[in-house]
């Protein structure tokens, strides 16, 4: 049994659906003009509408318009006295599920219900085992019951199945790769390559080859020809992780890329297509790096098609126990030891903090007091002497480095420096920059002298 709301300005065309319908065992509502079709489906849901497709007032394309302008996901069969090629071409491109002509036929109308409802059927089955696989696949889904992070999660699962160019922002260890991996599995191509290339972490003589690939001979050292990221990725997902790194002349090869969809790989001359969907990551402030000069403003502009804002740890504090939990199971997991559980009193510390370094953070306290608690339970001291971190990025600021000069050599100072701050930051020259007071144009100058 299904619940269908009828829609035609014509009362026996409305008795006759009703009775034909309700013999089928279905619960019929009707409604004489689109007005009062639209009350009806703000009040309850319905599995159905069917619309005629020529009524005063709005016509039935005009209802099929603002069931997907307003998120109505109910299929609409059209039916019409006008049955016209024109006609059905215009209601299936605006949506319909499918289309039947006047006088409608019993027989005619109970095949198209029937298929239409089945239709339905597998389309929602198909997207709750798509969504139940990417998070089987994946072993990370992404965790949080907090409006902020459901706000974020709605967005990424309506534009996961369109070929949208997505921007996700938000500071460093807030899961931004994570999303990017659960919009690629909820996308149209899960089982395509998943891509991901951080260009902060590669360096800068090496990131174009990285992207586009090289042919034999290409530069010294290149021995033979090479697929980029780019190539590598045809038909799936490109992560371009911590793309405010990327230089400005391969910001502009990156525009041609994205506005083309071909390029060609360095050494080469043979233009190479491809179908590959773009999502960036940062955690800088792109426009005020547009405004700095220091990225492209028509590649912003670009990649900026459908922006996310990834909110921090401390914005979403009630998904801390979710996450915190989650974290548990899988540290006992991976390290092989006796279950354990957080008390309440734990969970409340563990609220309580800000997270400078976000849910990265929060992931390896909790799995050090995994490795070091011993008994079942994990109590709120197991979380009072970890290290502390600043508050922009995560780093640890505890014990810095030391540092051993082998003469008074300001540049080999300088370099040195350089080199601590980099591997302190795992590679992060964003990061890097920072523990150093440099901007992060100086430094860069500062690694291509």
């Amino acid at each position: 049994m299904a619940r269908i709301l009828c829609v035609d300005d014509t009362p026996t065309e409305l008795l006759f659906l009703e009775k034909v319908l309700q013999a089928a065992d279905h619960e019929v509502t009707t409604a004489p003009h689109v007005p009062a079709a639209l009350e009806f489906l703000e009040q309850e849901p319905f599995d159905l509408v069917i619309s005629d497709y020529r009524m005063p007032k709005l016509t039935g394309l005009e209802l099929l318009n603002i069931l997907a302008r307003d998120g109505y996901d109910v299929p609409l069969i059209m039916s019409t006295a006008y049955g016209t090629i024109e006609d059905a071409v215009a209601s299936i491109k605006a949506g319909a599920i499918d289309y039947i002509t006047k006088p409608v036929r019993r027989e005619q109308l109970e095949l198209a219900v029937s298929q239409a409802l089945e239709l339905t059927r597998l389309r929602r089955e198909n997207a709750k085992l798509r969504e139940e696989v990417a998070q089987y696949r994946s072993g990370r889904e992404v965790v949080g019951e907090s409006p902020s992070f459901q706000r974020v999660m709605r967005v990424i699962e309506t534009v996961a199945t369109t070929n949208a160019t997505v921007l996700v922002q938000g500071e460093s260890g807030t899961g931004k790769e994570l999303l990017a991996r659960a919009l690629h599995e909820l996308s149209d191509r899960p089982d395509q390559p998943f891509v991901a290339i951080n260009c902060a972490a590669m360096p800068e003589t090496l990131i174009e080859s990285m992207l586009f690939g090289h042919e034999k001979g290409a530069f010294t050292g290149a021995d033979k020809r090479v697929e980029g990221a780019f190539e590598r990725a045809n038909g799936g997902t490109l992560l371009l992780d911590e793309i405010s790194e990327m230089r400005l002349d391969l910001q502009a090869k990156l525009l041609r890329v994205l506005q083309e969809k071909e390029f060609e790989r360095l050494g080469g001359s043979k233009p190479i297509r491809i179908d590959v969907r773009v999502v960036a990551t940062t955690n800088r402030d792109l426009e005020a790096a547009v405004a700095a000069d220091e990225f492209r403003r028509d590649l912003f502009y670009r990649i900026n098609v459908v922006p996310i804002r990834v909110p921090p740890l401390r914005d979403r504090r009630d998904d801390i126990p979710l996450l915190a939990q989650r974290f548990v199971d899988r540290a006992v997991a991976q390290h092989d030891v006796e279950p354990v559980r957080l008390t309440e009193r734990a969970l409340q510390t563990l609220r309580e903090r800000d997270w400078p370094g976000n849910v990265r953070e929060l992931q390896h306290v909790v799995e050090r007091a995994v490795i070091l608690t011993k008994g079942p339970e994990i109590d709120s001291g197991a979380f009072v002497d970890f290290e502390p971190t600043n508050g922009t990025d995560g780093q640890p600021v505890g014990k810095a480095p030391r540092v051993i000069l082998h003469s008074f050599s300001l540049g080999e100072a300088e370099k040195i420096l350089i080199d601590e701050a980099l591997a302190w930051t795992e590679g992060n020259r964003t990061r890097a920059s920072q523990l150093l007071g440099i901007s992060d144009r100086t430094l860069r100058n500062k690694l291509n002298n």
